[in-house]
């Protein structure tokens, strides 16, 4: 057995000392001593008048992918249906527009922001109640607002589980559905949250003679059901929702790390051969940690926990530092290229060899990482060895620092915006199961030109590959597919280049363009949704729906109507536009040319236009 496989890290009580000098930038921000408390997320909603008025919202990072501010007149609470029929009834009868919000705002994308200064905001924060359960049916009825973590442990408790749920638990059942988010696996029903509704009442917009407000009971069998499970919240606001569940289960957890010299053929296999694995790919290291995750008998021995170590609560000065320190390198790695851009000093792709920090950072990352198995513990408290067993309540989603209780700011999410830690861009891209290897083999090519581009990948533990069932909602996945989770360095300048820019453009638009992937609707920057709509084959069935639920449009803003396609504007072409993703470059100006950023062709994909420093691309082809 490996070391990792044979150590044991009790309780996490200090950092542990390795030899690099760049530990403390790696890992101080996995690491925390548990038993300190924490600050949880801040409310995404902030009003600054009486009566819940002059208001903001924003999402979990405070940032927008167009860094707008989105301001909302005011905003309602309602806690009982009756309440919330009571709002929107009053709303569509001023004919004034509404938005959904939930309590803990995890969407990229701007899907809950009103569009002008009559919207209101309805917030289904204390909508977060258990209507009930039925242990003999083996289904759940909850608000819509209910927190993820709550819904996992009160089916746990009635001795049921929903199997497949996203990893981080600070999500709302409502969230989850508005933007078809998931796990990772091909068995049974998928790892789709939506796939497992078999029931729900939404509230829309309904003319005088119904009072202005209309609930809807739906249940499997009725065709708009397939509309509402993946909704983007146009079509009105789910009040309650009834889950299919089963017997809580067990399941034993190895992560297994090798060369990635055959990822692109085990892609469409393992999958199928785990029914709850999901791969990390780190590509500048030639590695990929596969995760073993399997159901096993309910009488196998084990208690074990998954606390998955970048969802846990950090000490201030622990997520201070690494973003201090990766802006650093960022700022040093834009200052040779352009340097050596003007001077001759480029390697032969076009870059100074400026690396080496962060790809020092990321190996070091991984081997700790794998040292602690990610946050997999046999008993809760230590790590012994694998396979890690437990039972599926435990081990399928965490989030400690969504959890704790005040403590000032002492600890916090790692990317708490209140501080300044990590700031990230967080793409989310599905590719049908039968292109991924077609495109892992791309990739793998835009690699071998320059490994240390994917080192400012590999520091957020590489491409993370999630399986998808294909699912009968209208704006589901049409077929198996493999989801692409990539996070890299955001600036907090907007017309400040990324290094390696051109590399994650080209990569994001050989998977959009080339192999017609579809971006997962609660991330992404804006160009990933240019022509989305037009990927799914019941998209039209969809909009019929939206128009019988709504048709006034009331729950809709500019950022739905644009990705349904039902307006243009998507893409912003400005000066500096492509620098965030809020557009593709078409000219010079909508990259950074004073900076030394130029519009160019992809290296690979030709039909790619990315931001490129200076003759990187050019000296690519040669």
């Amino acid at each position: 057995m490996t070391n990792h496989q044979t150590k044991s890290h009790k309780g996490f009580s200090k950092i542990v000392v390795i030899t690099t000098s760049y530990n403390l930038i790696c890992f101080a921000a996995l690491l925390l001593v548990v038993e300190v408390k924490s600050s949880p997320p801040g409310d995404p909603i902030k009003c600054y008048s009486s009566g819940n008025t002059d208001c903001t919202i924003t999402n979990a990072y405070a940032t927008f992918p167009d860094r707008s501010i989105c301001r909302a007149p005011q905003v309602f609470y309602p806690s009982t249906e009756e309440e919330l029929i009571s709002v929107i009834a009053n709303a569509t009868s001023q004919k004034k527009k509404m938005k959904i919000a939930t309590s803990t705002s995890h969407s990229v994308p701007k899907l809950s922001c009103p569009d002008g200064e009559d919207d209101v905001l309805i917030s289904t924060k204390y909508l977060n109640k258990t209507a009930r359960i039925d242990p003999v049916a083996m289904t759940i009825t909850v608000e819509s607002g209910m927190i993820l973590r709550d819904l996992i442990n009160v089916s746990a408790t009635a001795g049921l589980a929903i199997p497949h749920v996203p990893y981080w638990w600070g999500l709302t059942v409502g969230g989850i559905l508005g933007t078809g988010s998931h796990g990772s696996s091909l068995w049974g029903l998928g790892s789709c949250v939506h796939d497992y509704v078999i029931g729900l009442r939404i509230v829309s917009p309904a003319g005088a003679d119904e009072g202005y407000a209309k609930v809807r009971t739906l249940e499997k069998g009725d065709p708009e059901l397939d509309a509402v499970k993946v909704s983007l919240g146009v079509l009105g606001v789910i009040s309650q929702v009834t889950l299919r569940l089963e017997p809580l289960f067990k399941r034993s957890i190895s992560y297994v790390g090798k060369n990635d010299s055959d990822i692109e053929d085990q892609v469409s296999t393992f999958g199928k051969e785990h029914e709850f694995g999901d791969i990390m790919w780190l590509p500048s290291q030639n590695k990929v940690v596969y995760r073993i995750d399997d159901r096993v008998s309910p009488d196998t021995p084990g208690n074990g926990l998954f606390d998955f170590l970048g969802f846990r609560s950090i000490p201030l000065h622990h997520i201070l530092y690494p973003r201090t320190q990766e802006e650093s390198e960022e700022s040093a790695g834009l200052s040779a290229g352009k340097c050596a851009a003007y001077g001759g000093g480029l390697t032969q792709n076009g870059y100074a060899s400026r690396d080496s920090g962060k790809c020092e950072i990321a190996q070091s990352r991984y081997h700790m990482a794998m040292e602690l198995a990610y946050g997999l513990t046999n008993d809760g408290t230590s790590f012994t060895g694998y396979p890690v067993v437990g039972y599926n309540n435990r081990l399928q989603s965490s989030g400690l620092c969504f959890d704790s209780p005040e403590d000032d700011l002492q600890t916090a999410c790692n990317w708490d915006p209140r501080i300044k830690g990590f700031f990230f861009f967080e793409i989310g891209i599905s590719i049908s199961l039968s292109n991924a290897k077609n495109f892992i083999q791309d990739v793998k090519k835009l690699v071998a030109l320059q490994p240390e581009a994917f080192c400012g990948i590999d520091i957020y533990t590489g491409i993370l590959m999630r399986y998808v069932k294909g699912s009968s909602a209208y704006l589901g996945k049409d077929e198996d597919s493999l989801e692409f989770d990539i996070i890299y360095y955001r600036s907090k300048d907007p017309m400040t280049p990324r290094l390696h820019q051109d590399f994650y453009e080209e990569l994001v638009q050989i998977a959009l363009f080339q192999y017609g992937g579809v971006p997962h609707w609660g991330k992404n920057n804006n160009m990933a949704f240019a022509g989305a709509i037009n990927k799914y084959k019941n998209s039209s069935a969809f909009l019929k729906v939206k128009q019988l639920f709504d048709p006034l449009g009331l729950f809709s803003n500019e950022w739905t109507d644009q990705i349904l396609g039902l307006k243009d504007g998507i893409n912003s072409m400005k000066e500096g536009c492509a620098l965030e993703g809020l557009c593709i470059c078409e000219e010079d100006i909508h990259c950074a040319p004073k900076k030394g950023y130029f519009c160019r062709p992809g290296k690979i994909y030709k039909n790619a236009r990315v931001c490129a420093p200076s003759l990187s691309n050019e000296i690519a082809y040669v």
